[in-house]
């Protein structure tokens, strides 16, 4: 049963990508077929990302001590092959995870530090996409113990453009 949403009902779309531990780019494409369709006028605007790092499981993931570890990941109207900078024009939002484990064989890094480079919740109004398909992609490097998984939560809402801008904006993000 497919459930139509009204545009001003909020809703989230939800996804988790296994980027490894090998500083290898992953990438996932999210289907948006259901709430975008520029020759019908229909655009998506995020309202927020919300990131959550973990192992396969949802808990925290092991780094060996004395060792550093990055996660990054971004999200894009394009599909990508590696990280991206953010004044590429098909990134929606990115950021990073940066830890350090000064702990010898303690296996929870000690420092921890998140950062969301590009957000739609810093822009007054969100973001617009105008994209049928978006591009949830990342790396780790290879100082964690076992594959990193990065959790994204879009707050989205759906509304009407009229075509031509509609058109002229899905255009503009690919």
């Amino acid at each position: 049963m497919l459930i139509m949403v009204k545009s001003s009902d909020t809703f989230y779309l939800r996804t988790t990508k296994d980027v490894g531990n090998t500083n290898t780019y992953h990438e996932k494409e999210l289907d948006l077929g259901a709430f975008v369709d520029p020759l019908g006028a229909s655009v998506l605007r995020i309202h927020s990302v919300s990131i959550a790092y973990s192992d396969n499981t949802g808990r925290s993931t092991e780094l060996a001590g004395n060792e550093s570890g990055a996660v990054q990941w971004q999200l894009s109207t394009q599909n990508q092959t590696d990280i991206v900078l953010a004044s590429d024009k098909s990134i929606v939002s990115s950021g990073r995870l940066i830890c350090f484990n000064d702990q010898g064989t303690q296996k929870l890094p000690s420092y921890a530090d998140d950062a969301v480079d590009v957000s739609p919740q810093t822009f007054k109004n969100g973001y617009l996409v105008g994209v049928d398909t978006l591009y949830f992609g990342g790396a780790a490097t290879t100082t964690w113990a076992g594959d990193q998984y990065i959790s994204i939560i879009l707050e989205c809402t759906t509304e009407k453009l009229n075509k031509e801008s509609a058109v002229a904006l899905a255009l503009s993000q690919q």
